[in-house]
Order: C-alpha cells, then sequence, then structure tokens
C-alpha cells in the first residue's frame, strides 16, 4: 500500500471515529436531558402529594430552617 492510501485510510479512521464519537456525544446528551426531565417531574408530583419541599424529601430540610 502507498504512503498516500495509507494516509488517506488514516484520514477515513479517524474521520469515522470523530462521527462516531459525535454520535455517542449526542446519546449522552438526550438521555441526560430525558433523565433530569424525568426527575424534575418526580420531584414536583412528589412534593404535590406530600406537601413537603423536595429539600425535606431528601433530608437537607435542616438547611431551610437556618437560614
Amino acid at each position: 500500500m502507498s504512503r498516500a492510501a495509507q494516509a488517506d485510510q488514516r484520514w477515513f479512521e479517524n474521520a469515522a471515529a470523530a462521527q462516531i464519537h459525535a454520535e455517542q456525544l449526542r446519546f449522552a446528551e438526550r438521555f441526560n436531558g430525558r433523565a433530569a426531565m424525568l426527575g424534575f417531574v418526580i420531584g414536583v408530583l412528589t412534593e404535590a402529594l406530600t406537601g413537603q419541599g423536595i429539600l425535606h424529601q431528601i433530608g437537607l430540610g435542616a438547611l431551610l430552617s437556618q437560614g
């Protein structure tokens, strides 16, 4: 294989790896965003059902009382 062919092969491999990495990052960002939205909705629903704020629910209500 000639030097030019090897350089082309490396370029294509690097381009493919960069594209795969970008797709993985997009998937991770989308997943994290959806998980955050779901957690927020669950926290708000739990707050509505229990009458306690999110900090009280996770045991940090004492921080609110100190202020």
